[in-house]
C-alpha cells in the first residue's frame, strides 16, 4: 500500500518534470532573496552591535519596536504610509480600469498600438529620472510650470516648500507612470469577453454605458479584487522611489512625504540604526500578512470566486 501511495505521489512529478525544471531558477531566486534574508529578523529583537554580529549581540526584547513607536515621528509616518498608499491603491485602480475601458473601445489596431505605447512608455522611466523631470517643471526659480503660473497670475508658487501640494502631485505622478501597465492588465481581461455578449446587448438596445456596467465591469471584478488584495498586502510598504526621489527628500515636505521606507532608509544611512530598521521591517511584514488574510476573507464573504486563496 505504501509503495502504491508513493508511486501515485511521484506520478505528477514525473509527468511535469520539464515544467518543474523551468520553474527551478525562479524558486532558487525566491529562496535566496526572499527566504534566506528572513534570518535577519532576529536583529529586530537584539541590541545589534556590528562588531559582535547578529548572533553575538545581546537580546533586548521589544525595545527596538518601542523605540520607533514611542518616537515623535511614529504617528506622522504611519499616517502618511497608510493614508497615501490607500489613496494610491484607489486612484491607480480607477485609472487603470478607466483607461482599459477606453482602449477597449479603440477598434483600429494601428491607433491602439500608438495609444498603448504612449501610455506604457513612462512605466520604463526610473524614479530618479521622474524626479529630475518634475524639477524642471516645479523648480521655484526656473521651473516651466512655476514660471507660467508667475507670468499668468503674478503669484509665486513654492511647490517644494508647502507639503500639501504633494497630496495632489504624488498621486498624479503615480497615475502618469503606472496607468499604462495597470490598464494593460485590465485590457487583457477585457479581451477575453465574448464579443457576442456586446452584440446581443446592442440588439436589445443597451447603451454603451449599460454594456460597460453590466458586461465589462462584472468581468473585470475578479481581477480588480485580486490586484486590490495584493496591493493592500503591501500597504505598509511605500514605493521608496516615489516618496524619496520625486520630492527630492526635501525636509520641508516630510509632513506629507515621509513614510516608513524613507524613515528606515534615513535611520540606516544617517544613524546606522540597523536594529530599529529591522523592527520596522518586521512590523511591515506582519501587518501586510494580516491585511492580506483579512482582505481575502472579506472578499470571499461577498463572493467565493473573488478570493485569492
Amino acid at each position: 500500500m505504501r509503495t502504491e501511495a508513493l508511486r501515485k505521489r511521484r506520478k505528477p512529478i514525473a509527468k511535469n518534470w520539464q515544467l518543474m525544471l523551468m520553474s527551478l531558477p525562479a524558486i532558487v531566486k525566491i529562496f535566496i532573496f526572499s527566504y534566506l534574508p528572513m534570518i535577519g529578523i532576529v536583529m529586530a529583537f537584539k541590541d545589534y552591535v556590528p562588531v559582535k554580529g547578529i548572533m553575538g549581540s545581546a537580546w533586548n526584547g521589544f525595545d527596538n519596536f518601542a523605540f520607533f513607536f514611542q518616537s515623535a515621528d511614529a504617528w506622522k509616518i504611519l499616517r502618511n504610509t497608510l493614508g497615501l498608499n490607500a489613496m494610491l491603491i484607489v486612484v491607480e485602480l480607477l485609472s487603470g480600469v478607466f483607461f482599459a475601458l477606453l482602449l477597449y473601445e479603440v477598434t483600429t489596431k494601428k491607433m491602439l498600438k500608438v495609444y498603448q505605447s504612449v501610455m506604457f512608455f513612462p512605466y520604463f522611466f526610473s524614479w530618479v529620472l521622474v524626479g529630475l523631470m518634475l524639477t524642471t517643471l516645479l523648480n521655484p526659480a526656473t521651473g516651466m510650470l512655476t514660471t507660467l503660473i508667475r507670468e499668468l497670475t503674478g503669484h509665486e508658487v513654492a511647490f517644494y516648500s508647502k507639503a500639501w501640494y504633494w497630496l495632489i502631485i504624488l498621486p498624479l505622478v503615480a497615475i502618469w507612470k503606472g496607468t499604462g501597465f495597470n490598464s494593460l492588465i485590465y485590457y487583457s481581461a477585457l479581451m477575453s469577453i465574448d464579443k457576442e455578449l456586446f452584440e446581443a446587448a446592442e440588439i436589445d438596445g443597451a447603451s454603451k454605458a449599460q454594456s460597460i456596467r453590466h458586461i465589462s465591469i462584472p468581468f473585470l471584478l475578479p481581477m480588480m479584487v485580486m490586484l486590490t488584495i495584493l496591493a493592500i498586502g503591501h500597504i505598509m510598504r511605500a514605493d521608496f522611489g516615489l516618496f524619496y526621489f520625486v520630492p527630492r527628500n526635501v525636509s520641508a515636505l516630510y509632513p506629507v512625504t515621509d513614510v516608513l521606507d524613507t524613515y528606515v532608509f534615513r535611520a540606516l544611512t544617517v544613524n546606522g540604526d540597523f536594529a530599529m530598521s529591522a523592527a520596522v521591517g518586521v512590523f511591515q511584514s506582519i501587518v501586510g500578512f494580516v491585511l492580506i488574510l483579512g482582505t481575502n476573507r472579506l472578499a470571499k464573504l461577498f463572493n467565493k470566486e473573488y478570493g485569492l486563496f
